[in-house]
């Protein structure tokens, strides 16, 4: 006998995961089929395991054709005489003894006629009858199951009932409802006491909302604190997320579920009606007797009648099939009708949005709304729970939770440092978002942000009272109210890196109290090469601001803020910015920045700054400076900045320039110094480094408050003995020369910290250099071979100091 078990296989309960997307209707259906089975396996072990059928002879050839038939056996009733064709003997009046028929034939005979008559007389549905009930309910079953084990479903069907469970079962779906629960209870009660105090009670209708709202969030921070999630558990929810995206994007983008079902079932619609229609035809065929013909040649008669002993059995099973069969096709008739009533291929979370309050949580389509159908059948808990993983709101909690778990407070304060304002500075790189634990260290100062997404400020920035400057490196940031207020009141520097002018936050203008704005990025878009940048009118106190852009043109916006401009710095990347006008109201700036701008002259906007005090035009194009003698308007120029041109000479007028104390010259392509540039005694600082010099005027010892002075990388060969008459030299570099000797005046230079002379052609250094008293063997930048040549007492002096 076949055991039932061994059938297991061909259905889907080898997975008891796909339980979830079998509707009662399937179920029901599952244990008619295997009832069915059960009817055919019974039916083939009586088949296999008992005689088939027995033949006698009938010996009244002369009898009617319904004789012939065997009519008179199927018709025979017990009441009807015996005698007719009985032998008897009486014995006495009221005794008969009746004797039996033999008919001569031996056993081998018989066989032969119940294996002849067997397989000629009787119908063959009556004979294959249980093997038919096998092959059809095991094709039921196949097509119940067929989706499930096709390749191009079985492993989407499988992804999703694994991915449904994980969704099920994860901690954060049970927190996650249960903190949008909690806040819509917090706003129910508050509702509810506004609604019910009386007028009496108004003039503390805040303090007692604020009550309300401190109980709640006490008892929700307590039941939060039972149902933290560890870390592992919050991995687990992120890729959760993860999977789940992956899984909707694959399976959105076809129906081939929802139509392999539907050929299934239309498939077991047309076999239960096949089934139903030829068994109804053919079951009267199933007879107890039925009449064999036989040649006579072999046994001596022509006619048997044979008893089929499992018919009664066979027919009475073949009803009760029927009857099966007939349920499980009004389940098949129901099933297509579900598919074809509802609107399966879309799927609305609108229900769960009301119920639980997460309001992002997109409808489906397609075969991932097919999928939810089925499992609203078997339980709607599953698509509630499952929608928690579909909400970008409940992923963002779950990042952020992620977060505070990760970096805990002791971990931020390791990474506190200085930056280069010397404020105490907190940077954080690449994370998923900003930790809530950020704003639980207080004595942040500066808050760098680099590349973060989704940043959002709330309102517990309030707790860090030192903090002055905040830095967005690509990170896009969102304020909430409480911490716009407080960021308006109290910060003090913005430095914003972006990748486009629409990614400029507009909290950004409204910073009442910001004294430096640092731009970087592109402020024009394709459409319009000029700058997009609001007013800057609310920026009332705003000292310095920094452009590091591809500009053609100064910000108009800028005027806003023109009374109170102290340094404007513009990086131009290599861009040519070609108009000033709005340079030209900036009255009261003092330094102001053009760097990497092509600019081949020096703006005529820039000698209207009367209050200028710092001009930096570094990486420009510059070949000449004649300009520079209408700089002498700018009468409070203190530093100019012209290195990394292409200038090759300064013209005799740069006297006139009388303010001037740093002059950087460097990286250009000067030959000669003008005699004149002496004039500007209040010089300090002058650097002639990375030029073409070959020799410095002999008037160079007029600038006697030089401090630093550098000539290195050029062509010197000699120094004029008048530059050691510039006491107060503290740096002097000329290195990469062609110096020979050194001067014994260099003793002269008693404030000299730093001397370079490494790369010339210097033989030997004069011991007179032991007595520039501030000067250290370490800040004494020479080749070894003439460090060697010192004599001991003067290396010990340099190097004890």
């Amino acid at each position: 006998m076949i055991p039932v078990n061994e059938f297991r296989n061909i259905t889907s309960e080898q997975n008891p995961q796909f339980r979830v997307l079998k509707p009662w209707w399937d179920v029901l259906s599952e244990y008619l089929g295997i009832a069915m089975l059960m009817i055919g396996v019974f039916g083939c072990t009586v088949q296999l395991t008992q005689d088939k059928i027995s033949c006698l002879p009938n010996r009244l050839t002369g009898l009617s054709h319904g004789d012939r038939d065997c009519n008179h056996i199927r018709q025979h009733k017990e009441n009807e005489s015996l005698w007719e064709f009985a032998i008897t003997k009486h014995l006495s009046p009221n005794i008969v003894e009746v004797f039996g028929r033999k008919n001569g034939l031996d056993i081998h005979q018989y066989e032969f006629v119940n294996h002849f008559c067997y397989e000629r007389a009787v119908h063959w549905y009556g004979k294959y009858f249980p093997y038919l009930v096998v092959i059809h309910s095991m094709i039921f079953m196949v097509a119940s199951s067929f989706w499930f084990k096709f390749p191009g479903t079985s492993s989407k069907i499988e992804m999703f009932v694994i991915i449904l469970g994980k969704c099920f079962d994860s901690p954060w779906t049970t927190r996650a409802i249960s903190e949008v629960s909690e806040e819509r209870r917090e706003e129910r009660m508050v509702v509810w006491r506004k609604n019910t105090m009386t007028k009496s009670d108004t003039g503390n209708d805040d303090d007692m909302v604020s009550l309300i709202r401190s109980s709640v969030k006490d008892q929700k921070s307590a039941e939060t604190a039972a149902s933290l999630l560890d870390k592992k558990e919050g991995e687990q929810a992120k890729a959760l997320f993860e999977r789940v995206k992956k899984f909707r994007t694959h399976v959105e983008e076809a129906d081939l579920l929802y139509l392999m079902y539907v050929l299934q079932t239309v498939l077991k619609v047309f076999k239960f009606a096949l089934i139903t229609i030829y068994s109804i035809v053919l079951v009267p065929n199933i007879q107890i007797v039925v009449m064999c013909s036989v040649p006579p040649d072999l046994t001596g008669f022509e006619a048997f009648c044979c008893n089929y002993n499992k018919a009664h059995l066979f027919s009475k099973l073949a009803y009760c099939y029927i009857c099966l069969v007939g349920v499980y096709g009004l389940l098949c008739i129901y099933s297509l009708y579900w598919l074809f009533h509802r609107p399966l291929k879309e799927y609305s979370f609108e229900a769960v949005r009301l119920e639980t309050g997460i309001n992002d949580i997109p409808d489906v389509k397609n075969d991932f709304a097919f999928l939810l159908h089925l499992s609203d059948q078997y339980d709607a808990l599953y698509s509630k729970r499952f929608a928690v993983f579909l909400s970008e709101v409940s992923e963002c909690r779950l990042r952020q939770m992620n977060l505070n778990n990760e970096w805990t407070v002791g971990k931020l304060r390791a990474r506190l440092s200085r930056n280069a304002s010397e404020r105490l500075e907190l940077h954080l790189f690449m994370l998923p978002g900003l930790p809530d634990t950020v704003f639980e260290v207080p004595e942040v100062e500066s808050l760098k942000l680099d590349m973060i997404s989704n940043v959002t400020v709330p309102g517990s920035v309030t707790q860090l009272a030192a903090l002055q400057e905040i830095s967005l490196i690509n990170s896009p940031a969102k304020l909430q109210l409480a911490a716009l207020n407080h960021l308006r009141e109290n910060l003090k520097v913005l430095r914003l890196t972006f990748e486009g002018p629409d990614q400029v936050p507009p909290w950004m203008y409204t910073l009442q109290n910001l004294e430096e704005l640092h731009l970087s990025g592109p402020l024009s878009n394709e459409f319009s090469r000029s700058p997009s940048l609001d007013t800057l009118r609310e920026l009332k106190n705003l000292r310095v601001l920094t452009f590091r852009s591809k500009l053609i043109k100064i910000p108009p916006s800028i005027v806003d803020v023109s009374n109170q401009l102290l340094r404007l710095c513009v990086h131009n990347e290599g861009t040519r910015l070609q108009v000033f006008n709005s340079l030209k109201k900036l009255v009261s700036l003092a330094t102001l920045e053009l760097t990497g701008c092509c600019l081949e002259r020096i703006p005529s906007a820039v000698f209207s700054l009367s209050h200028l005090q710092e001009l930096d035009l570094k990486e420009n194009r510059l070949i000449t400076v004649e300009e520079i003698l209408s700089l002498q308007h700018c009468r409070r120029l203190t530093t100019l900045k012209l290195w990394h041109n292409d200038i090759s000479y300064i013209p005799e007028h740069v006297s006139k320039l009388r303010a001037l104390e740093t002059l950087d010259v460097s990286w250009n392509k000067i030959h000669k110094l003008p005699l004149r540039l002496c004039y500007c005694t209040k010089l300090r600082h002058l650097d002639l480094s990375h030029n073409q010099l070959t020799s410095l005027p002999l008037e160079i010892g007029v600038l006697q408050c030089l401090q630093f002075f550098s000539v290195a990388f050029n062509s010197l060969e000699s120094l004029p003995e008048e530059l050691f008459s510039c006491k107060r030299l503290k740096v002097l570099a000329l290195g990469n020369n062609s110096i020979s000797t050194l001067s014994p005046r260099i003793g002269n230079l008693s404030q000299l910290v730093r001397l370079e002379l490494k790369g010339n052609r210097l033989e030997s250094l004069p011991v007179e250099i032991a007595d520039c008293l501030l000067l250290k063997l370490a800040a004494l930048v020479v080749e070894d071979s003439l460090m060697d040549l010192l004599p001991s007492d003067v290396k010990d002096k340099l190097k004890h100091r």
